[in-house]
């Protein structure tokens, strides 16, 4: 059987697919990838089959856009403004950009990209002929094929946030501007159009689907490649200091700004606490955290999944991918979100009991070691988040996902009979 994945232009998306595309190939199918080429090496890397034939996506301007709107309306939490949508810069007036303005100017060309990708997208799946499709939220591919060759597509999420979440709606939906659904003889895109979900989450954090099926699979942690720290145990030692992972991402930190970074205000709060602290930042968040205290160790591309079972605690941005590691790994989370899907994914976590939310824009070192030092002398968190790892253990693993998607692939080959 022909596999056909699609993803978009933002790697943790896409990473918790990739232990269903292993185990798809371990059972003697054909996976491809539709992907922009800026992800053609990370799936490389993967050991997946890359087809980069879409365009560079601008996700990143589109949401510095909503952060620069949210400012203009008097909804942005922090002190210092958001950057330039399009250049990332730091600015001093909300008369520096126009958003209306700027998607006037620029739509025929966000279309005519859109047309190029959505147009080889279907053209390579009308060649290849795939009997199923698989994507992550953001890609409006995937959808977009399944629809067009007539075989089921599955959204396969990437944590705790899902196409209904009322925080959002549809506003994290992709974008469809040059009206490839339309052009096709589809109806629009909307949340109501996802008939099929995998959904790796634990029960007692899996979001709404509405009417879409949901197939339900553990989770295998894959946050890239790396190598195994030599001086890494792979598990807590009693009786010895807690372990604390903190993790934040350079693509929040791109879609923010810099001020919004609160990697060294955690680093202050910790100091005052006995733990050891592992950091793990890349970019040139790395030259924004300073010197680092003694029993403070900064990493970089140290995949999470070799991390967090050796740790007591992690502190987070409340992406998908730390959320989903931490929930396998049984440790409890200290999410500081931004917004966006963050915001729900933390609070989501946080009303389970398995760990505790806050806004980074109110999270000042007080805040934070207070929260951390609740996360790690109450049992409570620590027990939840172990409940929720065996929830994830108990679902069925990518390998008998693979069985089922067979199944579901043969049965609408029978019906279009």
């Amino acid at each position: 059987m022909r596999v056909l994945f699609t993803v978009s232009d933002w790697p943790s998306h896409w990473f918790s697919m990739v232990p269903l595309g292993w185990a798809l190939q371990a059972a003697g199918h054909e996976v491809r990838v539709v992907c922009p080429p800026a992800q053609a090496e990370p799936l490389s890397r993967a050991g997946l089959m890359p087809v980069p034939v879409l365009e560079k996506e601008c996700g990143d301007i589109l949401a510095r856009i909503g952060n620069f709107s949210d400012a203009q309306l008097g909804r942005w939490p922090f002190a210092e403004l958001p950057p330039h949508p399009v250049t990332g810069e730091p600015i001093t007036s909300l008369d520096a950009f126009e958003p209306v303005t700027w998607l006037g100017e620029n739509r025929k060309q966000l279309a005519a990209a859109s047309r190029r990708s959505t147009d080889a997208a279907v053209e390579f799946a009308r060649r290849w002929r795939p009997r199923l499709v698989v994507h992550d939220l953001l890609s409006l591919e995937g959808p977009l094929t399944g629809k067009v060759l007539g075989v089921p597509s599955l959204l396969h999420l990437w944590g705790p946030f899902a196409q209904h979440d009322g925080d959002l709606g549809p506003g994290l939906l992709p974008i469809d501007f040059s009206r490839a659904f339309r052009r096709h003889g589809l109806t629009a895109l909307l949340p109501d159009t996802y008939e099929h979900v995998i959904d790796p989450c634990p029960v007692s954090v899996a979001p709404p689907l509405g009417a879409a099926r949901r197939h339900p699979v553990r989770h295998v942690p894959y946050n890239g490649p790396g190598v195994m720290p030599t001086w890494l145990p792979t598990l807590p030692t009693p009786g010895e200091r807690p372990r604390v992972c903190v993790v934040w991402s350079t693509a929040v930190t791109g879609m923010f700004g810099p001020s919004t970074f609160p990697v060294p205000r955690v680093v202050e709060a910790l100091a005052a606490l006995d733990v050891e602290v592992l950091i793990t930042v890349t970019g040139s968040d790395r030259e924004r955290i300073g010197e680092l205290p003694p029993g403070m160790r900064l990493l970089e591309l140290t995949p999470l999944q070799l991390l967090l079972p050796a740790c007591d605690l992690v502190i987070h941005h409340g992406g998908g991918g730390c959320a989903m590691t931490a929930l396998a790994a049984g440790i409890p989370q200290l999410m500081l979100s931004n917004g966006w899907d963050q915001g729900t994914i933390a609070n989501r976590i946080a009303a389970s009991g398995a760990g505790l939310a806050m806004p980074n824009a109110a999270a000042d070192p007080a805040a934070i070691r207070a929260a951390a030092t609740a996360l790690l002398g109450d049992g409570t968190h620590r027990a939840t988040a172990k409940r929720l790892r065996q929830e994830m253990e108990s679902q069925p693993d990518p390998a008998e996902l693979v069985t089922s998607l067979c199944e579901l692939a043969e049965g609408a080959a029978l019906a279009a009979r």
